[in-house]
């Protein structure tokens, strides 16, 4: 299983540490130094059942910046992908890939249920 988040953001932290203090194995990964490829983030969306435009970290300044609220209604899914392949800080995390399933962002309860925990 792959951990992808960025080690300064608290929510990750959380995460990391709700992994660890259950025995959770897993690959760390930096978002922000080994940015998710386009093909990465495509197999990623597909196995979280969930539309592009979440995987956005729409809290983030860089999101805000680039004035993505507005721009991503006009997107196709594969423009989306494109926009979040540029720069990790782009996309929500953490970010847990197993085998045939995405988590995105720290939801305890999802979480739980997925380790069943």
């Amino acid at each position: 299983m792959l951990f992808v988040c960025y080690p300064r953001c608290s929510t990750c932290r959380k995460a990391r540490d709700w992994l660890d203090e259950r025995g959770v194995s897993y690959d760390f990964r930096d978002i922000k130094l080994d940015n998710p490829s386009y093909d990465e983030l495509k197999s990623w969306i597909k196995a979280s059942g969930l539309p592009a435009r979440k995987f956005f970290n729409a809290s983030g300044t860089l999101y805000k910046s680039l004035n993505l609220k507005e721009k991503l209604t006009n997107m196709s899914d594969d423009e989306q992908i494109q926009e979040l392949s540029k720069d990790g800080m782009l996309v929500k995390r953490p970010l847990v890939v197993g085998d045939g399933f995405t988590l995105v962002g720290f939801k305890e309860k999802e979480w739980e249920e997925r380790f069943k925990v």
